[in-house]
């Protein structure tokens, strides 16, 4: 089966503990928002999609080809986020992205591809320090159950359901796929 990926952007959390919109947050000069943009830009996929608000759409540039979805019910938590993606989405496969991994590169992304393409019935997704993070790739025969999770546990659940499909991968840079969650660590990434 040829994989169609549909790689989505997850771009419209309430950033409750940075005190302020994170996404809007300076990391070496741009905007955390702009830094994910970009590097959804250079994924080569079937079709890309950022799920985000209008205002934070206000202070990007969309790289030819991405395409939009506003949320509007962004307090429902992340799950708001992967059903309009989802549900927008025409591929064989989702990849679900955060927006806050600002080292994360494109030749990070390749090895859970890759080991998608090797899997295309599994759920496949990176692991670091015995911690699954994004971005995670959904076959679309999960379609259905990831209409259905709610609040803010994004996939785990599903992955926790149906353990006989979970593929973890172990990055090569595992540093590239923090992410930032207070200012804190976002001044820290920024001296790196």
């Amino acid at each position: 089966m040829r994989m169609l990926l549909s790689v989505i952007l997850l771009a419209a959390g309430l950033s409750k503990r940075m005190g302020d919109d994170k996404l809007l947050m300076s990391y070496n000069g741009i905007p955390l928002l702009q830094v994910a943009v970009d590097l959804l830009g250079s994924i080569e996929a079937h079709e890309k999609i950022i799920v985000t608000t209008g205002k934070r759409l206000k202070h990007v540039t969309l790289p030819q080809g991405i395409r939009a979805v506003i949320n509007k019910n962004r307090s429902k938590g992340i799950s708001s986020s992967i059903h309009l993606g989802a549900l927008n989405a025409a591929g064989t496969h989702f990849m679900f992205m955060a927006a806050d991994q600002p080292k994360l590169r494109a030749s990070d992304i390749t090895q859970i591809i890759k080991t998608s393409k090797e899997n295309p019935d599994k759920i496949v997704y990176p692991v670091i320090s015995n911690k699954p993070c994004l971005p995670s790739i959904f076959p679309e025969c999960l379609k259905n159950e990831l209409l259905t999770i709610t609040g803010d546990i994004g996939g785990r659940s599903i992955r926790e359901k149906h353990p006989e499909l979970a593929v973890p991968v172990i990055p090569a840079c595992p540093e590239n796929f923090i992410d930032i969650d207070t200012p804190k660590e976002l001044y820290d990434i920024s001296q790196h």
